[in-house]
C-alpha cells in the first residue's frame, strides 16, 4: 500500500457528504491508514518533468456539519508514494485537459493515478458508448441543426444534449413539431458545438440505472434514479429520486461487455447509464452513487476499490 492519498477534486466545503463519490474516498483512505491530501486540478504544476502539487493534509468526519478539516498546504512533486484520484467534475474543458497531461507525468514519475489520465482524455463520456453500437439506442452526433432536427422529426421523439455536461445538465426532451425545436438546437451547438441526438426511451420512467465497475466487474446493486413529477430526467440533481436495486441479468450482460474495454485502457472505476436495456453514458470522470448504494445494502464499494488498485 502506497503512504499518501491524493485526492483531486473540486471544493470540499462545497460538497454533500450524504452522496459525494470523493468524500467516500477519502473516508476509506482514512480508514485504512493512507496520509490524505486534497487540492483543486488548478493546484498542479510543472517543474521541468516534474508535477509539483500544492495540496492541503486533510482528515474527515462522516457527519453534516464539519466534514473535514484542512492543515497547512505543502508543495511537492507526486511520485511513487502516491495513489492519486482524480475526481475533478466535467465539463472536460481546457483546464481538466491540463491537468490530465501533468498527471502522465506524474505516472511516469511513479504515483499510481486512478483513472488512468489518457483514458480520461479518450473516454467522452457521452461519445464512448459508440464503441458498442449494438447495446445503444439510436444516436446521432452532430453540428449540423438540419440533421439534428430530422433526427426528432424522424424519432417522433428525441432527447438533445451536449457532449461535455453532467448531472442532467441542459438535456432536452423534443417532440417533432415542438416550435422550440430551432432554438433548442442552436443552443445546444451555439454553431460551433457538436450535440448529441438520442431516441427517447420510455423506459425511463423506471429509472436512469447507474451500474458500478470496480476494474471491469460490476457492483452487484445498482441505484436506479427515477424522474420526479414534473421533469423527464432521473438525475439526483434534477430532482429524481435514487432507488437500489440488485443487478439485472441484463444490466450485468451490458456491464460485461463493457468492463473488459475499460480496463485496457486503464480505466478502474466507472459508471454505466442504462435506461431499460440500452447503454447511454460511460461515466469516468467522477462516477457517483457510492453512498447511496452503500447504505442502501450495507457494503463499502470504495474498499472493494482499494484492494484492487493499491492492494
Amino acid at each position: 500500500m502506497r503512504k499518501n492519498l491524493v485526492v483531486v477534486m473540486d471544493d470540499i466545503a462545497a460538497i454533500s457528504v450524504v452522496k459525494d463519490t470523493s468524500f467516500a474516498m477519502l473516508l476509506e483512505g482514512q480508514r485504512r491508514g493512507y496520509e490524505l491530501w486534497y487540492l483543486n486540478e488548478h493546484h498542479l504544476g510543472l517543474e521541468g518533468d516534474r508535477v509539483v502539487a500544492r495540496m492541503w493534509p486533510v482528515s474527515v468526519r462522516d457527519q453534516a456539519e464539519g466534514w473535514y478539516r484542512l492543515g497547512r498546504p505543502v508543495e511537492r512533486a507526486l511520485g511513487p508514494d502516491d495513489l492519486v484520484l482524480m475526481r475533478a467534475d466535467p465539463p472536460v474543458d481546457a483546464a481538466y485537459l491540463h491537468a490530465t497531461y501533468l498527471l502522465d507525468y506524474a505516472e511516469r514519475a511513479g504515483a499510481r493515478v486512478v483513472n488512468r489520465p489518457a483514458a480520461l482524455r479518450d473516454f467522452n463520456e457521452k461519445l464512448a458508448i459508440a464503441r458498442f453500437p449494438d447495446l445503444i439506442p439510436e444516436t446521432l452526433v452532430s453540428l449540423d441543426p438540419a440533421s439534428l432536427r430530422a433526427f426528432v422529426e424522424r424519432r417522433g421523439k428525441a432527447v438533445l444534449k451536449p457532449l461535455d455536461g453532467m448531472g442532467g445538465h441542459s438535456i432536452f426532451l423534443v417532440e417533432a413539431g415542438d416550435p422550440n425545436l430551432n432554438v433548442i438546437v442552436e443552443t445546444l451547438t451555439a454553431g460551433v458545438r457538436l450535440a448529441m441526438a438520442q431516441e427517447y426511451l420510455p423506459e425511463i420512467a423506471d429509472g436512469d440505472k447507474r451500474v458500478l465497475l470496480i476494474h471491469g466487474r460490476p457492483v452487484d446493486y445498482l441505484l436506479a434514479r427515477i424522474p420526479g413529477e414534473r421533469d423527464f430526467r432521473g438525475n439526483l440533481a434534477r430532482g429524481g429520486h435514487g432507488e437500489g436495486r440488485p443487478l439485472a441479468a441484463s444490466d450485468r450482460a451490458i456491464a460485461e461487455r463493457v468492463g473488459p474495454v475499460l480496463v485496457e485502457h486503464g480505466i478502474e472505476f466507472a459508471g454505466l447509464d442504462i435506461i431499460g436495456e440500452r447503454l447511454t453514458e460511460i461515466n469516468v470522470t467522477s462516477p457517483t452513487c457510492v453512498r447511496e448504494l452503500d447504505r442502501a445494502f450495507d457494503i463499502n464499494i470504495i474498499s472493494d476499490l482499494f484492494d484492487v488498485i493499491d492492494p
